[in-house]
């Protein structure tokens, strides 16, 4: 068996605060580390998750409550160090965690190894509206966004915008599960905009109104990568969405390593700009009037995809940063464009067909079974759950199924691909 390149002495923790059972980002970071040797702590709620059954996932912790403060994610992470005894690479593995860990730095530095980020960079970055201003100031194309202050400037917006518009709430870490507002809708009125923006105050954030770009054959692009302690992006590349799940408007349900000087250029500016360390996951539409790759999100945090942008040495991002922050060497492989990652429960029928570049699978794996069992067995319950409801399921077209959202999900699931996320 060769010897893995990464310190095996230095344990993983990955932390998850939002309780979507289907987010298969957290499998693919623990199968990554675990079959590096590292022994891994997942800070999440497996209830119900077919994540519990991996087999390379060495303790289960409890995690924070949705909508935990600070001083509770730092006592949860710190009880974790405690039991572990020895410093571990962090990885939060939603934006909620990745906000909550960048500002509690000086409290977790002594027991995790953290990339140096700039102070609130990775707030600016997740806040919709900040990330228009960051855009603008670095002349990265972004969606013409607006801000209004009122349920009249809301209308107003509208017809300055022209129909449809995009609906986006800046924080949409904060929306209470309870409220039913999803983090990105498409707005088809200005009677809507105006009841949108009065339920302001349930969001706990501000609405924005968002130029719409329009979907297409080749518009949807992504960008992975971890910026290493010098700010050089490793580990990942640019991406084009083969197929969405909601058709057009949701999480990449097949993607593709597809090679975009103009994608990566961008995505080197703006983080160079910014100075930004770790992780990160952007996505882009590109204008079908222009061709201009508008960025539409930046995430702090590892898409749930990455495993697509895994090279021939077993380099990804989660990996990468435990190198670098373990002082290892980041030795990587061959880049493997052409190569394919499907998510079978939102593309059932793509997951049958082999890429002649290389396919990895979400949720099946034939070192680790146990998830995908799990998965077919949940996502089967929770499908007739639906039907018996009246409500639409999934269908078996190639990710382009409506009507079923992802459990739980708010930070992956649904944040802006009706404007075109990548």
């Amino acid at each position: 068996m060769p010897v893995s390149p990464l310190d095996a002495r230095v344990p993983a923790v990955l932390l998850r605060i939002d309780r979507n059972p289907f987010h298969h980002g957290t499998l693919g970071a623990v199968r990554s580390l675990g079959r590096a040797g590292v022994a891994v702590h997942l800070v999440a709620d497996t209830a119900g998750s077919p994540v519990r059954a991996s087999r390379f996932v060495r303790q289960v912790h409890h995690p924070p409550p949705p909508g935990a403060g600070p001083e509770e994610v730092a006592a949860v992470l710190l009880r974790v160090a405690a039991r572990i005894e020895r410093p571990a690479v962090l990885i939060p593995m939603d934006d909620a965690g990745a906000l909550a860990v960048s500002g509690l730095r000086a409290e977790l530095a002594p027991a995790y190894l953290l990339p140096r980020q700039p102070a609130a960079v990775s707030e600016q970055v997740a806040d919709k509206a900040e990330l228009a201003t960051l855009c603008a100031a670095a002349d990265v194309p972004h969606p013409v966004t607006l801000a209004p202050d009122s349920a009249a400037q809301a209308a107003s917006a509208v017809d300055r915008l022209g129909l449809p518009v995009v609906a986006k709430w800046s924080r949409p870490w904060l929306l209470p599960t309870a409220s039913g507002l999803r983090s990105t809708a498409v707005v088809r009125s200005p009677r809507e905009a105006r009841e949108l923006y009065l339920r302001s105050g349930e969001a706990d954030s501000r609405l924005l109104l968002q130029e719409f770009l329009p979907p297409g054959p080749g518009r949807d692009w992504f960008f992975h990568a971890y910026a290493d302690r010098h700010g050089t992006l490793r580990a990942g590349g640019p991406g084009r969405k083969l197929s969405a799940w909601p058709r057009g408007a949701g999480l990449t349900a097949v993607g593709e390593w597809a090679e975009n000087a103009r994608v990566r250029s961008l995505a080197e500016r703006l983080t160079e700009r910014l100075g930004y360390r770790g992780i990160l996951d952007l996505d882009f539409r590109r204008c079908g009037t222009t061709g201009d790759y508008h960025l539409l999100d930046f995430n702090p945090r590892p898409g749930a995809q990455f495993r697509l942008f895994t090279d021939t040495a077993g380099l990804d991002v989660v990996r990468a940063q435990h190198l670098d922050l373990t002082h290892r060497p980041l030795s990587a492989g061959v880049a493997r464009p052409g190569r394919v990652f499907v998510v079978e429960n939102y593309a059932p029928l793509a997951a049958l067909r082999r890429g002649p570049h290389g396919r990895e699978l979400a949720w099946g794996a034939a070192d680790d079974p146990g998830p995908g069992r799990a998965m077919r067995r949940l996502w089967c319950a929770h499908v007739g759950r639906r039907l018996r409801e009246g409500l639409p399921a999934a269908g078996a077209g190639a990710g382009r199924a409506r009507g079923v959202p992802a459990p739980g999900s708010v930070s992956d699931g649904s944040r802006t691909g009706l404007a075109g996320r990548g």
